[in-house]
């Protein structure tokens, strides 16, 4: 098969073509493994997905369902015997002696990892312009950001150097990736996919996620990733299995659009193409009405709580005595760990780490860390009151297509907003998947769709049908 066609294969068609004989593993794996060479060797003038790239492929990927379709995994994964890095230099070279059990279970399926892909460090950002090695571009346009955290995952699957990819979403760090680049990204329920070996920024927030081309890709990825793990204390037994979504259309699908979501501080291009994708979920039968989330605007605030308190207590472990990295010629032990800790970490992290220390800090913990998780609970309650109105609730989701590097690096309050419309559902924990539903400016708008906690079946299906009825082609961003 000509490399454009293989190209052209969704993950899910390439495993039935490596299950059927008529493609080898191994010509998959070097077709991929090429490109995303080519990529991280072209430095500056590629698109700086990858911080490692196999240099052959690993053994045991064949005939299982997976079958040997390979995978890119963000660098945030604990991956043994490769560098595990979290885009920081205090991690910098870090090989793990295990691998996270996302990771291992897709592995275990048949899909052979490719490479680490390059992210926001620590997956604190939303525009991968945080990572010490180097901002990810746009593969729609390398002025501009990817989206974050897991923006080096996006822009390798948009771009046709990895059929998909693994990603962590902590407030919407999968999603709003998938957005910007014009891709379908799923942030499953909270506990769905182990934690083990993810390494850690916000531990009641983090959750493993598929990044790929299409809503089945999404349910094939997410149906070898599921399941109590032993090793995660928070993880839970998912009732069920994710079956294959076959919906075409959305008969009797309650669609509920939230006001808070879907109005002020949303570009106009964005809501266009959003009310576009509404006026062809009612034309395949949906019935759509508005819900209310009275707390969601209060959702920013409450996560730039939680979220840094949780990274500052998860953080205090890089400390140069345990691993990673250590200061040289340290004075005393204060100035190790202080000149370790300085040297280690970005601007961003640093930030976080010293928001969330404040938080947590004597006189100051009920004041603004216990009262984030109160606001947190509402959160929770109003998205139950939703949902015992409607099956799904329907948003942007991003308040924005994607910015110019730079746009908003000066500005941290501009750039948090980016997360405006996919923190509160990673506040109340449940299920939540961003689908491409068009362009704004030449440039993809993503559509969010979230559901109760363990409704993935219900979410993806309802994907499926406005996938399928929108008709997006994102050729525009192959390289």
């Amino acid at each position: 098969m000509p490399d454009t066609e293989l190209l052209d294969l969704s993950a899910t068609a390439a495993s039935t073509a490596l299950a059927a004989g008529e493609i080898s593993s191994a010509e998959l794996f070097e077709l991929y493994r090429a490109r995303a060479r080519a990529d991280a060797d072209a430095g500056a003038d590629g698109l700086n997905c990858f911080t490692w790239v196999a240099e052959e492929q690993p053994s045991g990927a064949g005939a299982t369902e997976l079958g040997g379709v390979p995978l890119a995994v963000k660098d945030l994964f604990c991956t043994e015997g490769v560098p595990s890095q979290a885009a920081s230099r205090i991690l910098e070279g870090y090989r793990p002696p295990y691998t996270a059990t996302a990771v291992s279970r897709l592995a275990g399926a048949g899909a052979p990892l490719l490479g680490k892909t390059n992210q926001d460090e620590f997956a604190m950002g939303s525009s991968n312009e945080n990572s010490a090695f180097g901002a990810v571009r746009n593969p729609w346009d390398r002025e501009r950001v990817p989206g974050g955290s897991s923006g080096g995952s996006a822009a390798a699957v948009a771009a046709g150097l990895a059929p998909w990819a693994l990603g962590t979403d902590t407030g919407g760090s999968i999603r709003q990736p998938a957005a910007l680049c014009g891709i379908v990204g799923l942030k499953p329920t909270y506990g769905a996919v182990s934690r083990y070996g993810m390494i850690a920024f916000a531990s009641s927030l983090d959750q493993a996620g598929p990044l790929t081309r299409t809503v089945s890709d999404a349910a094939l990825m997410l149906r070898h990733m599921i399941g109590r793990d032993p090793c995660d204390a928070t993880s839970l037994s998912f009732p069920g299995t994710v079956a294959m979504p076959s919906a075409v259309r959305l008969d009797g699908v309650r669609l509920g659009v939230p006001r808070e979501l879907s109005g002020e501080g949303i570009e106009e291009g964005v809501l266009a193409a959003f009310r576009a994708a509404l006026t062809l979920a009612e034309g395949l039968g949906a019935q759509i009405s508005e819900v209310s989330l009275p707390h969601a605007p209060h959702a920013l605030a409450a996560y730039y709580v939680i979220a840094p308190a949780e990274c500052s207590s998860n953080l205090a472990r890089y400390d140069g005595v345990r691993y990673g990295r250590r200061a040289d010629d340290a004075r005393d032990l204060l100035d190790m760990y202080t000149r370790t800790r300085h040297d280690g970490f970005g601007a961003e992290v640093k930030r976080r780490i010293m928001l969330g220390t404040y938080a947590l800090s004597s006189g100051y913990y009920d004041a603004f860390y216990g009262r984030a998780q109160r606001v947190r609970t509402k959160i929770s309650e109003d998205f139950a009151g939703a949902f015992s109105q409607v099956d799904l609730i329907v948003s942007p989701t991003t308040p924005s297509v994607a910015f110019k590097l730079g746009e908003k690096t000066g500005d941290p309050l501009a750039m948090y907003l980016s997360d405006f419309c996919t923190i509160p559902m990673s506040l109340a924990g449940v299920p939540a998947v961003s689908i491409p539903c068009g362009l704004s400016e030449g440039l993809p708008v993503g559509l969010q769709l979230a559901g109760p906690a363990f409704s993935e079946g219900r979410l993806l299906d309802a994907a499926h049908a406005l996938e399928a009825a929108i008709g997006f082609h994102g050729g525009g961003a192959r390289v």
